[in-house]
């Protein structure tokens, strides 16, 4: 069994079942844990999720829980036994592209860097948008993620300079 193959098709039927229900698929992952095999599909709603009401909702796990459970069964995708878990990608959710700066800007975010800028290795602050990347700057095809600092200074980072990055939890 291909875990790489399996993962895929079940990305396909996942992401017909998401998009009944106006959800998109944030990540698939099927790997051995323990004794048995899980398989981790995280949804999530298209546009900002500012508030909770915005937000991926238990109902709409278990609605694609029980949707993507059948139509996993009648096409056999996978044969072995397994667990399934569907989840949202949570309130620390990682920001994984260019378009996450943007659609969460505003928001309190973590980034980790590769390189140092501005002498600094990692910024916590909120988020203040994407910018297309300029010439000159090193990485001419990188938008450049704008974030305020927690001491209120801005800064600029390439998303190419960003090895990791969170939304942090705010209450």
């Amino acid at each position: 069994m291909n875990v790489g193959n399996v993962t895929d098709q079940v990305r396909a039927v996942a992401a017909r079942v998401a998009a009944s229900y106006g959800l998109e698929i944030f990540d698939v992952v099927f790997r051995r844990e323990g004794p048995g095999m899980v398989l981790r599909v995280q949804i999530d709603r298209p546009g900002p999720a500012a508030t909770a009401d915005e937000s991926v909702s238990v109902e709409d796990c278990a609605r694609i829980s029980r949707d993507l459970s059948a139509m996993l069964d009648v096409d056999d995708v996978i044969p072995t036994a397994y667990t399934l878990e569907v989840s949202s990608p949570g309130l620390d959710r990682p920001l994984r592209s260019a378009a996450d700066y943007g659609r969460f800007a505003g928001r309190r975010a973590k980034l980790v860097l590769r390189e140092a800028i501005d002498g600094q290795m990692f910024f916590k602050g909120r988020l203040d948008g994407l910018e297309p990347g300029q010439a000159g700057s090193g990485r001419a095809d990188d938008p450049v993620v704008r974030i305020v600092s927690d001491d209120g200074r801005p800064h600029r980072v390439p998303v190419g300079a960003i090895t990791r990055a969170n939304l942090e939890v705010e209450f």
